[in-house]
């Protein structure tokens, strides 16, 4: 195996160079999941992509489940690319495309939630910038609304237990 030389430096000489990683705890990986979140998650469009998202609920069992949960308290990220928006390597385009976008704008840690991104055919020609900046505002949307439901669900069931507490019944409208 012949190595090219630069200088007097080999090729193997170099220190390997850290390749980025998108990791398998931050990847939605069964169809049952990916269902979930279309069937009862929500919907926030942009440009050239549809993000599906779904708030996972919070698990306080055992100690155990307790460690399995502490390691899943973040976003976990899917992507599908259907047949009709090309052959292979265009969908394998996108799909290393919007990894990288993924993986490059750091997603909000804490938030427990799967997310499912559906790339449209318009992403195969968009600026890398764009996309870059598509998915960062997604993951804003995304972590604005499901923190803002968390405080207006925790506020509406303070709201319920003070009534109750204080011995008056809630009213029928009132979400508790």
């Amino acid at each position: 195996m012949a190595h090219a030389v630069h200088g007097n430096r080999f090729d193997s000489a170099m220190p390997p160079k850290k390749t980025a990683r998108f990791p398998r705890t931050a990847r939605l990986l069964r169809h049952a999941d990916f269902e979930r979140v279309y069937k009862q998650g929500r919907r926030h469009f942009s440009a050239s992509m549809t993000v599906f998202y779904w708030p996972r609920p919070q698990v306080t069992q055992n100690t155990e489940a307790k460690a399995r949960a502490a390691v899943r308290q973040d976003l976990r990220v899917g992507f599908t690319v259907g047949r009709a928006l090309g052959g292979a390597v265009q969908r394998n385009r996108m799909k290393r495309r919007l990894r990288e976008a993924v993986r490059m704008s750091h997603p909000a840690i804490g938030i427990a939630a799967d997310v499912v991104i559906n790339p449209k055919k318009s992403l195969l020609a968009a600026d890398f910038s764009a996309v870059l900046n598509e998915v960062s505002r997604a993951f804003a949307v995304i972590e604005q609304k499901l923190s803002h439901n968390a405080a207006g669900h925790n506020a509406a069931g303070k709201v319920a237990l003070n009534k109750i507490a204080e011995g008056r019944e809630p009213e029928a409208g009132s979400r508790s």
